[in-house]
């Protein structure tokens, strides 16, 4: 079946006109049965697929990325529909989607601003599941020095409200030049600082309580090795 030609400007409705280009938030991307069965089948992979870190746990789905190039691996049906779905919004200009990151949060723990560097298409698109979460926006710390200190929370630019069964696509500068992370944090109190209320239907002074929050990080590895050019190596 054909893609309809205005499937990516339909997504302009979703962009995030008091973010920097360019954020689209799209509420209720899955429905509620579709949450359900995407947890359902992250908590039945094998206890093997899991790593865990010091504030969170994590599955690799697709292989792993690296700098040589990801050694692909068969990405399981129940995730390579949602790949292809994401994938057919013009996400990744044209291409499909690749690698699958399944993180754990549970309540309390988050992650430090990060930036998810050169090694994927730039592109960042997450599934939430499960709970809600404040995803914070950060200048990188300036090589230009200056005398005021450069505390996270000086470089704090904007937050976003991440809903359950949201889909949120991250590009060009918010992609390229800032850092995101998660507060590690029970609740969360929403101020004028978090640009998207009015889409994800909330009001600035509410108080939300998080649980345990898995998001899918749907993403595309340019650089992918094939299995043969590994065969004879030692």
């Amino acid at each position: 079946m054909e893609k309809p030609a205005s499937i990516v400007e339909e997504l302009q409705q979703f962009v995030l006109k008091d973010a920097p280009p360019t954020v689209y938030y799209i509420p209720d991307f899955i429905s509620e049965e579709e949450e359900a069965y995407l947890l359902q089948q992250v908590y039945k992979s094998p206890r093997t697929k899991w790593t865990q870190l010091s504030g969170r746990r994590l599955q690799n789905w697709g292989g792993l990325p690296h700098p040589k190039g990801m050694l692909a691996e068969k990405i399981p049906d129940w995730l390579q529909q949602y790949c292809e779905r994401i994938s057919s919004l013009g996400a990744f200009s044209g291409k499909t989607a690749n690698h699958v990151l399944v993180n754990e949060y549970k309540q309390g723990e988050g992650i430090m601003p990060h930036e998810d560097g050169p090694l994927y298409h730039p592109t960042v698109t997450t599934v939430s599941l499960g709970s809600h979460t404040l995803l914070d926006f950060y200048r990188p710390v300036s090589s230009q020095g200056g005398d005021a200190p450069q505390t996270e929370e000086s470089r704090h630019l904007f937050s976003l409200l991440v809903r359950p069964r949201s889909l949120l696509i991250l590009q060009e500068e918010t992609y390229q030049n800032l850092l995101h992370g998660i507060q590690p944090c029970d609740q969360d109190t929403l101020t004028d600082r978090v640009v998207n209320l009015p889409a994800a239907g909330a009001l600035p002074g509410e108080t939300l309580t998080r649980g345990t929050r898995v998001s899918l990080t749907v993403r595309h590895v340019p650089k992918v090795m094939k299995a043969k050019l590994l065969l004879g190596r030692k």
